[in-house]
């Protein structure tokens, strides 16, 4: 597959007639117009008479997006299908900016370094690019942002945090190779990661902080990730004298406690469900245990699927993150990248398991809506390159990763290998299968597939097989 991708990303410069898509038009003109289905080119058929800023504000966006859909705004080159290439030299180009010096308004953002470096990186790796030549660079800042105690701050003398310890972690996984891999201290890990675990399951985000579902979530990445001992430090707040409390113990029930009314995932029990929070809540629980059989016991499934599907928007295509808000490309990762674990807990030996849901012979939403909006609307068309929110925003290294991570989730299908022992296995490590996803009419050019990503640790699956097979084999930390 990667092999297959790297071809793909040579081939971006072929001559239009070369692609499988036929003509392409540039900026609204061409011989005729491309095809594209009118729910992507139409008003949505269901509007709601009562006038309201949040009404407001959605009419405008869409008829701001309805040219690029219909495929007569911006610089962008359409196939026949109404969908432009992916720009995939220029984002490459964007994110390698973003590795290098920054202007000075970006002191604000100092303690998000972390995210910065993981974004670019992740984000370059899923183009096609090699990283590994940012190896050298990405060890020795890593280093500096490491603390004695355990994981790692945004920068220099930062306090530990976990989402930041998530960035760093998969970043040094994305560049790869030894080096980076030892660059974090295992033990001084794992007793920080004791200090957060808490006695309701959850896990602080840092020593003092809050407890919620980004935790859980950052937590088990960062473990499995790292092979880490699941046993408890004695001076740990969840610790048990019997010595039966683990860094999973109860994870799974805290993270239950988050689903919401709605059927979506809240940040902490009992606030508003958010589509960065359920992505988060599957993706621990698919850490915790095979989806078909972790995700089915501890959330309301159907009720997830609803609020889920009820995030895709006609006619954008893109998803939203919460009720009645907009689209946003980042949402293509944090809602989209939910359909992989919903389909593999439904798709599990049991058939839809105790609960007797049925299988998903097919997309749960809208691949085509999801790669239309991406294509068309994303893509910072101008010199400067990178992908965004929706037309009018401008491009970040944040929307450009997780853009790319949702448009590479809609391309690609992910099925857990159900025959491996390990998946066998409760919390065994799961083995993945991805292929292309050949369902339904492919809108895109093959020289516009990026590569696969991981599911759960959303970063390319042969880092994660490399970091994970590393750490697999020591004995000790």
């Amino acid at each position: 597959m990667a092999s297959q991708a790297t071809s793909a990303a040579t081939s971006t410069t072929a001559s239009t007639a070369g692609d499988a898509r036929g003509e392409t038009r540039r900026g609204g003109v061409a011989d005729h117009e491309p095809h594209v289905p009118l729910l992507f080119t139409s008003l949505p058929p269901i509007i709601d008479g009562l006038a309201t800023p949040t009404s407001t504000i959605q009419d405008a966006t869409v008829k701001e997006v309805l040219p690029y859909l219909g495929g007569a705004a911006g610089r962008l080159d359409y196939n026949d299908l109404g969908v432009p290439r992916l720009m995939r030299e220029k984002h490459a180009a964007f994110l390698r900016k973003n590795l290098g010096a920054l202007p000075a308004p970006y002191i604000g953002a100092d303690a998000s370094r972390p995210w910065i470096l993981y974004w670019c990186l992740a984000g370059l790796a899923l183009l096609g690019e090699d990283v590994s030549s940012y190896r050298p660079g990405l060890v020795e800042t890593a280093r500096t942002m490491q603390n004695r105690s355990g994981g790692f701050g945004g920068g220099h003398g930062q306090t530990s945090h976990l989402a930041t310890t998530y960035a760093v972690v998969l970043a040094l996984a994305v560049v790869g190779g030894e080096e980076a891999y030892e660059v974090i201290d295992r033990r001084a890990m794992w007793k920080w990661l004791c200090s957060l675990k808490q006695p309701g399951g959850g896990f602080q985000m840092a020593f003092g902080g809050e407890v919620d579902v980004r935790g859980a979530y950052c937590a088990s990445v960062v473990i499995s990730l790292l092979r880490l001992p699941l046993e408890l430090s004695p001076d740990s707040p969840a610790w048990t004298p019997e010595g039966t409390t683990t860094l999973f113990t109860n994870l799974a029930e805290y993270v239950q406690l988050c689903q919401t009314f709605e059927g979506g995932i809240s940040g902490q029990p009992n606030a508003e469900a958010h589509g960065a929070y359920a992505f988060c809540a599957l993706g621990c629980l698919s850490i915790l245990d095979a989806p078909h059989r972790s995700i089915l016991r501890y959330l309301d499934v159907p009720r997830l699927v609803s609020w889920l599907s009820s995030r895709q928007y006609a006619p954008e295509g893109g998803f939203s993150g919460r009720t009645n808000k907009l689209v946003d490309g980042c949402y293509s990762h944090w809602v989209g990248g939910c359909w992989p674990l919903i389909e593999a807990c439904l798709n599990g030996p049991e058939g839809g398991g105790a609960a007797a849901l049925p299988a998903a012979k097919q997309s749960l939403y809208s691949r085509e809506g999801l790669i239309r909006y991406i294509m068309c609307c994303c893509q910072d068309e101008s010199k400067r390159g990178g992908l965004r929110d929706k037309p009018g925003k401008p491009s970040d290294a944040y929307h450009t990763c997780y853009v790319l991570s949702g448009l590479s989730s809609a391309q690609h299908r992910w099925t857990l290998d159900l025959e491996d022992p390990q998946t066998q296995v409760p919390g065994g490590l799961l083995k993945w299968n991805v292929s292309p996803c050949t369902e339904g009419e492919q809108v895109f050019g093959e020289g516009d597939r990026v590569l696969p990503v991981h599911p759960i640790y959303v970063i390319p699956q042969g880092k994660v097989d490399a970091i994970t097979e590393y750490f697999g084999k020591k004995s000790g930390f």
